[in-house]
C-alpha cells in the first residue's frame, strides 16, 4: 500500500518539496519542544512532593562525557540553587512560567507545520485535476464511445475529490506522526531503555490487529467509487432523455433502476463507514491496553524498590508514553485514509494511463494552408478487429470542390469524415493533404485547416460571442459581427437581452435548433477555414430553419472545399460529385443527374424521399 502511495506522491510533489523540508523542521522543532515542556515535569513534581532529598553538586561536562546522569544530577543541582536562593514557590513558579512558554512554541511550531503543508496538499490535488482534464481534452472519441460519461465525470470530480480528503491529508499525518513518534521513542530510550524495550514488544500486537481490519477497505472504495460513478451515468442518462421517458411513461422504470443502484451505494457505503470509524475506537482501546500493561510493570519495579526508575521519572516517561500513543493512532488513522484515496487514484489512472493512439511525431511536417487536394488511397478502418466499418475507400477532392457522402444510417460515412481531421486513424491505407500524409503532420497545424459544422450543434454555456469567438484568437466584434450576418444569427441575436453578451445556457437550451445551427455555422465561418465538413448540417431542422440555415451554408461554402454528408438528397444535388456508400464501401459515384441515371443506390434513395 505505501509504496504505490509514495509512488503517487513522487509523480506530483516535486514542484512543492520546499514545503515538505519547512514541514520536516517545523515539526520536528514541535515535537522536541513538546519533550523539554514535560522535562521541566520532572522538577516540579519533586519540589511538590519532596520526592528526592539528596543534595547534588555540579559536575564538570563534556562531550564525551555527556550522559543521562550527568545531564539529570546537573539539572536537580540548578533546580535546588534556585530554591536555595529565591525559595520553593517562586522556583515553582519560574518552573511553572517556562512550561508555559515552551508549549506556547511547540503549539506555534505545530500550527506552522500544518500550515506550511496546505500549499503542497492543495497544489497535489489541483495538478491531479488539471492533469486528469489535459488528457481528457487529448483522448480521441473512440475513448468515450466506449465509456459512460457519467463515470468518466466520477472519476474527474468523486474520485479527485477522495483523493484529496484521503492521500494529500495523509502527507500531513506521515511526516508530523512519525516524526512525533521517533523523537518521543528516542526520550523513551534514553530515560529507561528497559521499559522501551518492553514497549516495543507489547506494541506491534496492536499494530498487527489494526493492519488486518484496514486491509480490506482498498477493495471496498473502489466498489463504492464505481457505484458512485454508476449513479452519476444514470443521472446524466435521464437529463438526457426525459423527453423520451416522459412521451414512454417510463418514469416507474427509470426510478426502479436509480433506487436500485442507490441502494447499492448506500449499503456499500455504510459497510465502508463503520470499518473507517472503528479505527479510532479500536486505536483509542488498544492504545489504553499498552498504556495500563506499561503502568502496571513500572509500577511492579518501582514498588519492589528497582533502581532502573524512580518514580519521578516514571511519571515523566508515562507522560511521553501517552503522548506517543496518540501520533501512533493518527498514523493507523492514515493507513485508513490511504486505501481509499488510492482506490479512488486507480480509477482516476484509468484515465490518466488510457493509451491514446493519435500519437504526433516528435518533428512533424509543416501544413500551414491548403493548396491542391484532400485524397483516400485505399483506406479501411475498423473500431475492433474484425469488423470493418469502412473498406478500400478512394476518393479524391480538389480544391474549391464539394463532394457529398450519401447512404443509410452506419454505412461508415460520419467515420469517413472523422478520419480526416484525425479523430480515429486509418487501419490502413492513406488520407493525404496536398501530398502530406495527415499522420505525418502537426495535429494543430491539420485541423487549423478544418472547419466543422455538424448536425447536432454543440455550444457552451457562455456568451453569444464567446461560442463564436470559440478557437479563434483576438478576433474583433466587427469580424464577430460579419461572421453572424453571413450565418443569419445576427438579427436573432441582436433581439436578445444583451446582444452578444447574452448567456445561450446549458448546451444553447435557450435556442431553438435553427439558431444553434446558424451560431456554429458563424464560428465555422469566422475560423475561415480552407476545407468545411458538413455532417447532416440540417437533417434536424424544420422547412423554415432549414432554409436560412441552408443560405447560410451556401455562403459558408463559397469558395472552400467541401464534404458534405447529407440525409436530405435536395441539399446537395450542386454538389460536384456525390459518393454513395453502403456498407462501409464506395458503390457509386457522380453528380445528381449521373447517378439518378443509373437507376441504382442513389436513384432508390431519390425516389424515396419524393414519396
Amino acid at each position: 500500500m505505501f509504496k504505490q502511495f509514495f509512488q503517487i506522491m513522487k509523480r506530483y510533489l516535486m514542484p512543492y518539496r520546499k514545503y515538505l523540508v519547512g514541514s520536516v523542521v517545523l515539526n520536528f522543532l514541535s515535537q522536541w519542544l513538546n519533550v523539554f515542556s514535560f522535562v521541566v515535569l520532572i522538577p516540579i513534581l519533586n519540589i511538590l512532593f519532596e520526592i528526592d532529598q539528596k543534595v547534588y553538586t555540579y559536575q564538570e561536562m563534556s562531550w564525551s562525557t555527556i550522559n543521562k546522569e550527568v545531564l539529570q544530577n546537573n539539572g536537580y543541582a540548578y533546580v535546588q540553587e534556585l530554591i536555595a536562593t529565591h525559595g520553593a514557590f517562586l522556583t515553582l513558579c519560574m518552573m511553572g512560567i517556562g512550561l508555559i512558554v515552551m508549549t506556547g512554541l511547540k503549539t506555534f511550531c505545530y500550527f506552522a507545520a500544518s500550515a506550511v503543508m496546505l500549499p503542497l496538499r492543495t497544489g497535489v490535488v489541483k495538478d491531479i485535476r488539471m492533469e486528469v482534464y489535459r488528457k481528457v481534452l487529448k483522448l480521441p472519441l473512440a475513448f468515450f464511445s466506449a465509456e459512460r460519461r457519467g463515470d468518466i465525470v466520477a472519476r474527474m470530480s468523486a474520485d479527485v475529490g477522495q483523493v484529496e480528503t484521503s492521500i494529500t491529508s495523509s502527507i500531513d499525518l506521515l511526516i508530523k506522526h512519525p516524526i512525533a513518534i521517533i523523537v518521543c521513542f528516542s526520550t523513551m530510550i534514553f530515560v529507561s531503555w528497559q521499559l522501551t524495550i518492553f514497549v516495543i514488544i507489547v506494541a506491534p500486537l496492536a499494530g498487527y490487529i489494526m493492519g488486518k481490519v484496514s486491509k480490506k477497505l482498498k477493495g471496498q472504495s473502489a466498489k463504492v467509487q464505481a457505484l458512485w460513478g454508476d449513479m452519476l451515468a444514470q443521472l446524466d442518462e435521464t437529463l438526457g432523455g426525459l423527453r423520451i421517458i416522459k412521451a414512454f411513461i417510463a418514469e416507474k422504470k427509470m426510478e426502479e433502476r436509480f433506487e436500485a443502484v442507490n441502494n447499492d451505494y448506500r449499503n456499500s457505503s455504510i459497510a465502508m463507514t463503520l470499518r473507517q470509524v472503528s479505527a479510532h475506537p479500536m486505536s483509542e482501546f488498544l492504545g489504553t491496553i499498552i498504556i495500563v500493561v506499561v503502568l502496571l510493570f513500572g509500577g511492579w519495579l518501582i514498588l519492589n524498590g528497582s533502581s532502573m526508575i524512580d518514580a519521578s521519572t516514571f511519571i515523566f516517561y508515562m507522560v511521553i508514553l501517552y503522548s506517543v500513543i496518540n501520533p501512533l493512532k493518527e498514523f493507523m488513522k492514515a493507513t485508513y485514509q490511504i486505501p481509499l484515496g488510492l482506490a479512488s487514484m486507480d480509477r482516476i489512472d484509468f484515465i490518466l494511463k488510457a493509451e491514446n493512439p493519435i500519437k504526433e511525431l516528435p518533428i512533424p511536417e509543416e501544413l500551414h494552408d491548403f493548396e491542391d487536394k484532400v485524397e483516400l488511397k485505399d483506406v479501411s478502418f475498423h473500431y475492433e478487429e474484425g469488423e470493418e466499418v469502412l473498406k478500400h475507400i478512394n476518393l479524391t477532392i480538389p480544391k474549391g470542390k464539394t463532394i457529398a457522402l450519401v447512404g443509410q444510417s452506419g454505412s461508415g460515412k460520419s467515420t469517413l469524415v472523422d478520419l480526416i481531421p484525425r479523430y480515429h486513424d486509418v487501419s490502413s491505407g492513406e488520407i493525404l493533404i496536398d501530398g502530406k500524409d495527415v499522420r505525418n503532420v502537426g495535429i494543430h497545424d491539420l485541423r487549423s485547416l478544418i472547419g466543422n459544422v455538424n448536425q447536432e450543434a454543440i455550444l457552451f454555456n457562455d456568451t453569444f460571442y464567446n461560442n463564436i469567438t470559440f478557437g479563434v484568437e483576438n478576433a474583433t466584434m466587427e469580424e464577430v459581427i460579419a461572421a453572424a450576418k453571413i450565418a443569419n444569427a445576427h438579427d436573432f441575436i441582436m433581439e436578445s437581452e444583451h446582444g452578444y453578451d447574452t448567456m445561450i445556457g446549458d448546451r444553447g437550451g435557450r435556442l431553438s435548433g435553427g439558431q444553434r445551427q446558424r451560431v456554429s455555422i458563424a464560428r465555422a465561418i469566422l475560423k475561415n477555414p480552407p476545407i468545411l465538413i458538413l455532417d447532416e448540417a440540417t437533417s434536424a431542422l424544420d422547412t423554415e430553419s432549414e432554409r436560412l440555415v441552408q443560405e447560410a451554408l451556401e455562403r459558408l461554402m463559397k469558395s472552400r472545399t467541401t464534404v458534405a454528408i447529407a440525409h436530405r438528397l435536395s441539399t446537395i444535388k450542386n454538389a460536384d460529385e456525390i459518393y454513395v456508400l453502403h456498407d462501409g464501401e464506395i458503390v457509386e459515384k457522380g453528380t445528381h443527374e449521373e447517378l439518378t441515371e443509373l437507376n441504382g443506390y442513389y436513384k432508390r434513395l431519390n425516389d424515396m424521399q419524393k414519396l
